[in-house]
């Protein structure tokens, strides 16, 4: 993966929201992170926790997740400007905390991320992710979900492999690179049937 890869710009969360208090999260991180990438754009990523995002010495620093993203969107034709990637958790976790009150404390604020930003298409990484989005589904699984199209807030959904369990497992690389390249294909499905629409009228 020796492609140079970039630090997408984070977007600033709304006000009041840098200082919420709601879960303990909130003692063990550094800032709230909101997303990054291009806010308005089409295609909405979403990952369970922000990673690193700077080094010992306080530098810019691309974690090991996101340049696995980066790799993934390139192998599959997908550029950075139509992508915006937030989490499920807006802190990035320090140390062992209570992960459903986290989650359950979290989930307003990406409801209000998907209410505001209206993207097209939504794209999940990992079980964790699965599971927040389908708590009620049974085996809630990205190996069983995934190559499949799913709604969420009246938005089409997919889902697949986290970039780390890609790094560790190679052979699910393909599989990753083959979910990406049908997310490129739905969007622009999408695109095309909202261009003829208006076409239409």
């Amino acid at each position: 993966m020796g492609h140079p890869y970039v630090i997408l710009p984070e977007e600033q969360a709304p006000g009041g929201i840098e200082h919420c208090e709601i879960c303990e999260l909130s003692k063990q991180r550094n800032r709230v992170i909101w997303g990054e990438g291009n806010p308005k754009a089409p295609l909405m990523m979403i990952l369970d926790n922000p990673g690193a995002r700077e080094d010992p010495e306080g530098n810019s620093f691309l974690c090991g997740t996101r340049e696995t993203l980066q790799f993934g969107m390139r192998e599959a034709g997908i550029v950075e400007n139509d992508v915006y990637v937030t989490y499920l958790l807006k802190c990035r976790p320090m140390r062992a905390y209570n992960k459903p009150e986290a989650r359950a404390a979290c989930l307003p604020h990406l409801l209000l991320q998907l209410l505001q930003k209206q993207p097209l298409v939504l794209f999940g990484f990992g079980n964790v992710v699965v599971e927040a989005i389908f708590p009620d589904k049974e085996n809630a699984r990205v190996k069983k979900l995934r190559g499949s199209w799913y709604e969420y807030q009246s938005t089409p959904i997919s889902f697949t492999y986290h970039p780390l369990a890609v790094r560790r497992r190679p052979n699910l690389l393909k599989f990753f690179v083959e979910d990406l390249k049908a997310l490129k294909e739905k969007w622009e499905e999408i695109l095309q049937g909202t261009i003829f629409e208006d076409l239409d009228n």
